[in-house]
């Protein structure tokens, strides 16, 4: 893996924050930090987000060998996703996902955070697979869910950890909507575009009235539940 997997290009008034650490994009610190460092840069530059996966990837979620070293480890490296969630969250600009293939677990996660997600067509799995893998979600998790997923898959998709297509993300509220992943790029870049041209007061003003009461959640969440993250589980 790269030391810093994140690269950053400013196109315009789009700041196009691409993920590739030649794997499964996993998030590792070296590729939080970097995403993190990317939307600092964006908010000086006053730039839509555009975020990008590699290829057949958009993130896998957390980097398991980090998770595998110990409680210490787990905190560190959850809460720092955390942090990058509501980054993306409440940002004031405006934030646009180019799905580029699998996103599960915490990847799956960010994907919710973004305000506007467009996948690549394909045999691509999205979704919260935590409970099928043994673990329990963390409330952030499930809060951002509550927020973005549709009611009608609520349940399915956080309690029985059910994995999409993409079609079906789009029904559950992962995604809203798919193109061909010849493409996605082109799509994106266009909808960061386009989102770039609202009135930026207006826009970031609504985003934090609509969005306020589950941020506000998440962050009393973080303070509450953070020393119980262990290895084992959430």
């Amino acid at each position: 893996m790269s030391e810093n997997p994140v690269g950053y290009q400013l196109e315009g008034a789009v700041a196009a924050l691409r993920f590739d650490d030649g794997k499964a994009n996993a998030l590792s610190h070296p590729a939080i930090d970097g995403l993190l460092a990317g939307l600092d840069r964006a908010e000086k530059e006053a730039a839509a987000v555009l975020l990008a996966g590699r290829p057949g990837r958009f993130s896998a979620g957390f980097d398991l060998a980090t998770m595998r070293t110990g409680p210490d480890a787990v905190r560190s490296l959850v809460s720092s996703g955390a942090e990058l969630l509501l980054r993306l969250y409440q940002s004031p600009l405006p934030v646009v996902a180019a799905c580029t293939g699998h996103a599960l677990a915490m990847g799956a996660v960010l994907l919710l955070g973004c305000d506007s997600r467009i996948g690549a067509a394909g045999d691509f799995k999205i979704g919260l697979n935590e409970v099928s893998i043994k673990m329990t979600l963390p409330v952030f998790a499930v809060e951002i869910a509550r927020d973005r997923l549709s009611p009608r898959h609520l349940q399915r998709a956080v309690i029985l950890a059910e994995i999409y297509r993409p079609e079906g993300a789009v029904d559950a509220g992962y995604l809203d909507r798919i193109v061909p992943a010849q493409r996605l790029a082109e799509e994106a870049m266009a909808e960061a575009e386009r989102l770039s041209a609202l009135p930026r007061r207006a826009f970031s003003e609504t985003k934090r009235r609509v969005r306020g009461a589950s941020i506000d959640r998440i962050r009393r969440s973080l303070a509450e539940e953070t020393g119980g993250w262990s290895a084992a589980g959430f």
